[in-house]
């Protein structure tokens, strides 16, 4: 099997956000869920909770985000 993108989810104080998602997009982020578990051996999670390391990941990954961050010192504050 692939190695996932994502790896285990660490305990942070989280904010609370709420949003409406597709029912497709949930669907997925079960399925998701559901290979990490298989992956990691570990039983599978609150898909909902995938959401923040998935986006953190995402920003994390997008270069042209990063440049524009850095040009523009965007804060990257914590909370």
């Amino acid at each position: 099997m692939a190695k996932l993108k994502l790896g285990a989810i660490a305990d942070d104080k989280p904010v609370k956000v709420t949003h409406e998602l597709p029912a497709k997009v949930h669907r997925d982020l079960v399925a998701y869920a559901e290979l990490l578990a298989l992956e990691s051996g570990q039983p599978a999670g609150d898909p909902v909770k995938l959401i923040a390391p998935m986006l953190a990941r995402f920003m994390a990954t997008d270069r042209t985000f990063a440049r524009a961050r850095r040009q523009s010192h965007v804060s990257g504050g914590k909370g």
